[in-house]
């Protein structure tokens, strides 16, 4: 058992680049599709069991709360958790560390210098801690204003306040969990950082189960903050496990005296939590337009991002696995490697976040239905919801690229205002459809607003990709994503008429979803996508290895 981890990480880390001589390297297939795809399959079994807990957290709620004034109350607290994941967890951090530590892990196997991975540890995680800290802190003491300023015309503003101070203390959680995750998936270590949203689930709702009839919608709050804890200390282990083995096998300092060059810069932070930033105020202007909208507002688009955004986790995932080696293969020197593998993530992302689009606006009603409509969680809620999930789903293949092409471009390690620029046009487009749509199709205009805006910007990082960052032929990609794209109109159509021809829910989301599948496959196969073949050859691959394992 040893020995196999150990391979894997000298095949992740301790590759030595080819010096400059002006061969060419060998032709063939990429020798870390193996383990990509056996990393990719324990993070898909990881990610789909966190979302289905996550749908379970969301059944809960409706459950004891409904869709009414205190879900949306605790919605607007749910804010904060939001905005940290986003900024600490999926995207801010993990674009500055995953390829600082990946640059690090590149200079410690050239064997010059102190050791990069420590140096890089002892200046950035207390840096970290502190800010986080101080930040919890600042939101904690400014929870009335905060709360005011997100939704102003909530009916019980103390409420909100009272969720809220629970959840800020998820801004330092998140910040270590967030670093955890990236510096273990640097090193190739995806198991602890895929499961923490199963431990954060788990969290919220065993809080919710047990301390809901007495405290209230205040017990999801505090399950937030339970759930951040659980991060941490589900992937601390990994971390100093993997830390010490650095420490103990770490190089010999050969150039002692001289200063290592900077692994991350202020302003690459700065560019990569400003973007986050800017892409989690979409959710603050959804919320800022829903709060002046009837009662549930808030929790309809809520329960309807929740469920719809499920194919889009689901196709960012092999991204994220990805990442590491997108950032390796540029601190390498190898272009080439990093543009196959990003023109094949967005490929066979398009695909996965396509199918489920379709499967989401055929089966809409199916789904809302079985998921939440018990309890206080009505049949005009499941209308409602439903018809905001249809036209919110619109824009997941803009989010899913959005989110698969922001990593090419930081996975170079370099500052880029880019990705910014891009996204404040779209959170522009965002404020001013949604303040002009929600007064003619309320919800489901800032639901309009969303997906319009995320395609804009996604249209704009495609337009933008070049020598700065990952080079990719913009062109082609396009091309192999109109596939898919006929595919889901196709399936669509054809899943959503057998779903209307089926009385009971289960049956019909039954139906419908195999039709949507069978129907969008044949269509990929008639068009001769390229997008699955990669995959499917690494997949078989790995299912050969693990057979052959004794």
């Amino acid at each position: 058992m040893t020995s196999t981890t150990h391979s894997v990480d000298t095949e992740a880390a301790g590759k030595v680049p080819v010096p400059a001589t002006g061969a060419e390297p060998v032709r063939g297939a990429d020798p870390s599709n193996g383990f990509l795809a056996k990393a990719a399959l324990v993070t898909a079994f990881l990610t789909v069991a966190g979302s289905v807990l996550g749908l379970v957290r969301d059944q809960a709620l409706a459950h004891f709360f409904g869709a009414g004034p205190e879900t949306d109350a605790f919605l607007v607290a749910w804010t904060v958790p939001e905005v940290a994941t986003t900024l600490l967890i999926e995207d801010g951090l993990a674009f500055a560390l995953v390829p600082a530590f990946s640059m690090a892990l590149a200079r410690r196997g050239r064997g010059t210098g102190r050791d990069p991975v420590r140096a890089l540890v002892a200046t950035s995680l207390p840096r970290l801690m502190l800010a986080s800290g101080a930040v919890a802190l600042i939101l904690m003491a400014g929870a009335p204003v905060l709360v005011e300023v997100l939704a102003p015309g909530l009916p019980d503003p103390r409420l909100a306040v009272d969720c809220t101070l629970l959840t800020a203390t998820c801004v330092f959680t998140f910040g270590l969990a967030g670093y955890c995750s990236a510096a273990l998936r640097a090193h190739r270590r995806f198991v602890a950082p895929a499961g923490i949203y199963v431990f954060y689930n788990i969290g919220i709702i065993t809080a919710v189960f047990v301390l809901a009839p007495r405290y209230g919608v205040r017990a999801a709050a505090l399950g937030v903050a339970v759930g951040g804890v659980l991060m941490v200390l589900v992937q601390a282990p990994s971390l100093w496990r993997q830390l010490t083995r650095d420490t103990a096998e770490a190089p010999v300092e050969t150039e002692a005296g001289l200063p290592s060059p900077a692994l991350m810069s202020g302003t690459l932070v700065a560019t990569v939590l400003l973007f986050a930033l800017c892409r989690q105020s979409q959710v603050l202007i959804e919320r800022f337009l829903a709060s002046s909208l009837e009662s549930g507002a808030i929790s309809h688009l809520n329960y309807a991002q929740k469920v719809a955004q499920v194919p889009m986790i689901l196709s960012l995932m092999l991204c994220t696995v990805t990442l590491p080696v997108v950032a390796r293969a540029l601190a390498d020197g190898d272009v080439k490697r990093a543009r196959s593998r990003v023109e094949r993530d967005l490929g066979l992302a398009g695909c996965v976040v396509l199918l489920g689009t379709a499967v989401v606006i055929a089966c809409a009603p199916q789904l809302i239905q079985l998921l939440f409509q018990r309890g206080a969680f009505t049949a005009d809620d499941t209308v409602a919801t439903a018809a905001v999930m249809r036209v919110y789903a619109l824009g997941l293949l803009g989010h899913t690229l959005v989110g698969a092409l922001v990593r090419s471009y930081f996975s170079g390690g370099r500052a880029t205002w880019f990705p910014l620029g891009a996204m404040a046009v779209g959170v522009t487009a965002t404020a001013g459809i949604g303040s002009w749509t929600v007064d003619v199709w309320g919800v489901c205009g800032i639901a309009l607003a969303n997906a319009a805006g995320i395609s804009v910007t996604a249209f704009v990082l495609l337009c933008g990709m070049g020598p700065r960052n990952v080079p990719i032929r913009v062109r082609r990609v396009v091309g192999e994503l109109l596939k898919p794209v006929a595919a889901t109109v196709c399936a669509t159509a054809a899943g959503g008429a057998v779903a209307g021809g089926v009385g009971s829910p289960f049956a019909a989301f039954a139906a419908g979803s195999s039709a949507v599948v069978a129907v969008f496959v044949l269509v990929l196969w008639a068009l001769k996508a390229q997008a699955v073949a990669p995959v499917l050859r690494s997949v078989t691959s790995a299912t050969r290895k693990l057979t052959h394992v004794r």
